[in-house]
């Protein structure tokens, strides 16, 4: 390296008639001219990422990239039952392309992706598309992030990552739809699929809905209702009578026991509804 504007002469060679005399002056001056041309064209290349192109298989922190079918996006939303009311988040949202399809139904949509080249080609898609102001995204770390207030979350990503965000999933408000592109949440099984047609390559869409919780015991007037829970399904006794078919859609829960069949909505430490087959009557259990 050379600091400094000093004068020193430097003899290459050696020997009278083979001697070549330069400065470190003229070196430093030429050093800065090539450092000046350098700013120069910086100066005038286009702002980073904004030339950004996705490579499919290019890596990310969790997942390498994978662009989602338009067809499969299509069927995700479809499974979901979307309507403009809800709110959808989508974890892990590579290029954007679910959000911007949300945004464009109506939807306000918001994507996480911890890739900021890919964040800022979904914003530029977005405001393409003009619907920046209902499809945001984000660049956030999936298990940092807080998505509780959606009432949709989509996702694309393996199932070891789908298994560590489920606690997430199970914790959030009964009735929230859950939509994954292809990988399963391990044993809690999808209370739908479908298969997606004219998809070339990962053409599944897979559908849960959170449960309410209900584990343990409660108190109704035959007595306790013991319950034993397994994701949107559970097992028990009202009495000391065995419980069938007992079934979670969100908070509403239905099961049948000694030939009466019983429904109603749970809310906290309460379940409110009915019991009966042709004559219902009022139904309270407490916890």
């Amino acid at each position: 390296m050379l600091f400094g504007t000093t004068k020193q002469t430097i003899t290459l060679f050696g020997g009278d008639d083979m001697t070549a005399r330069f400065t470190v002056r003229a070196a430093f001056m030429s050093v800065l001219f090539v450092l000046f041309a350098a700013a120069a064209v910086l100066a005038q290349a286009p702002a980073a990422g904004s030339d950004f192109q996705p490579v499919v298989g290019q890596p990310g922190k969790d997942v390498v990239w994978v662009p989602t079918p338009q067809t499969t996006v299509d069927k995700i939303l479809e499974l979901a039952n979307i309507t403009p009311q809800d709110y959808l988040i989508d974890l892990g949202s590579g290029d954007g392309r679910l959000v911007i399809t949300a945004a464009k139904r109506g939807l306000t949509a918001h994507g996480i992706e911890y890739n900021p080249d890919m964040v800022s080609l979904s914003q530029r898609a977005a405001a393409a598309e003009g619907v920046a102001a209902r499809a945001t995204f984000a660049k956030a770390d999936l298990f940092e992030s807080d998505f509780s207030k959606a009432t949709v979350v989509t996702m694309f990503l393996l199932p070891d990552i789908n298994l560590k965000l489920r606690p997430k999933i199970l914790d959030m408000k009964p009735g929230t739809r859950i939509v994954s592109n292809t990988f399963t949440m391990g044993d809690w099984t999808p209370d739908a699929s479908e298969r997606v047609e004219n998809c070339p390559n990962y053409c599944n869409a897979l559908f849960w809905i959170v449960p309410a919780k209900v584990d343990g015991t409660w108190r109704v007037p035959q007595g306790e209702l013991k319950l034993s829970q397994s994701f949107q399904n559970f097992t028990g006794t009202i009495g000391n009578t065995p419980i069938t078919n007992g079934k979670l859609v969100g908070d509403q829960i239905s099961f049948e026991a000694g030939g009466v069949r019983y429904e109603g909505r749970v809310n906290g430490n309460t379940i409110q509804g009915t019991m009966g087959s042709t004559t219902k009557t009022p139904f309270t259990a407490t916890r």
